[in-house]
């Protein structure tokens, strides 16, 4: 039995001098759209409720007016005006982005090497398993006891020092290795450096070796064939590398304040010190500043490489 749609298909091949290719009926592309909104609906539906409403109830929040006992849904921008005009609230907007930049660049200076030899050089697929297990080992414990377990590593009689003072390196204990930028950033770069070395490694695994191989035979060496072939195939693991490690640097708060005594700020932390003194006003504009910037970074790190095109 013919159906409609496809006598108006027929007519349209006849009308075509039937040299044309098959025209998809009207019908089926429709019934084709609606089963597609069905599929994304779910998906539309938990980010509108879960992401997009709790970052405009923010927003809003962050212009009502503060007070010290209590908050008041009457808006103002003064909340926005301190934010901007405080040194302390400024501090913290440096103090993230410089901690942000420096443990980037740690995680991509250890991981890309691990991500190099694992993904390229390791081409046996069960020890390439083996070593990215190994890699997230420290995962199966909690991630208090993997931040708190820097404190006798990184302390004036930790293991750190009393190695150094063995080898001879130094006569007494660095007491910046804890308590300090420094020991802030030595956690994240540990904690985080897996994110790196795991799509780094991914992307590196999908090159064919075949092109190493024809590059080495027309006499190109390692440096020429990394900086024209392996770099430029490994980007995208790069970016989403970079991405992994900035989204969850830029949010932290508990590595800096277990490692840093309290004394590296970042705006996590003063989400943390305003939602505790119920200041949600100023609490809700550094949220709104620290989602801008995460956007921005993600961003920026996505206009770098096609994402849709590599992967």
């Amino acid at each position: 039995m013919k159906t409609l749609a496809g006598t108006v298909g027929e007519d349209v091949a006849v009308a075509t001098g039937g040299s044309a290719a098959p025209v998809r009926p009207a019908a089926g592309r429709r019934a084709g759209s609606r089963s597609a909104y069905w599929l994304v609906a779910p998906g539309v539906a938990w980010m509108a409720l879960f992401l997009v409403l709790p970052i405009a109830m923010i927003l809003y929040v962050s212009f009502w007016t503060q007070t010290t006992f209590a908050i008041q849904p009457i808006l103002t921008t003064r909340s926005w005006v301190t934010f901007f005009t405080s040194g302390t609230y400024l501090d913290a907007l440096w103090t993230t982005i410089r901690i942000w930049l420096t443990v980037l660049a740690a995680t991509l200076l250890v991981g890309y090497p691990t991500g190099l030899f694992v993904g390229l050089f390791v081409r046996n697929k069960t020890l390439q398993t083996v070593l990215l297990t190994l890699c997230v080992i420290p995962f199966w414990t909690s991630f208090l006891i993997r931040v708190l377990a820097w404190r006798p590593m990184l302390g004036k009689e930790g293991a750190i020092n009393i190695v150094l003072q063995w080898l001879g390196l130094t006569n007494a204990p660095i007491e910046a290795l804890l308590f300090s930028d420094l020991s802030v950033v030595i956690g994240m770069t540990q904690i985080y450096c897996v994110f790196m070395v795991g799509p780094i490694a991914f992307m590196l695994g999908r090159i064919d070796p075949n092109i190493i191989e024809a590059a080495r035979d027309l006499g190109a060496g390692f440096g020429r064939i990394f900086r024209t072939i392996i770099l430029p195939l490994s980007l995208p693991g790069v970016v989403v590398g970079s991405i992994f490690v900035s989204v969850m640097v830029l949010g932290e708060f508990a590595t800096s304040a277990a490692l840093s005594g309290r004394k590296v700020n970042l705006l996590g932390n003063i989400i943390v010190t305003q939602v505790g003194s119920l200041k949600w006003a100023f609490a809700s504009v550094a949220g709104v500043v620290l989602t801008v910037i995460i956007g921005a970074v993600v961003a920026g790190l996505l206009r770098i490489v096609d994402l849709r095109k590599e992967l």
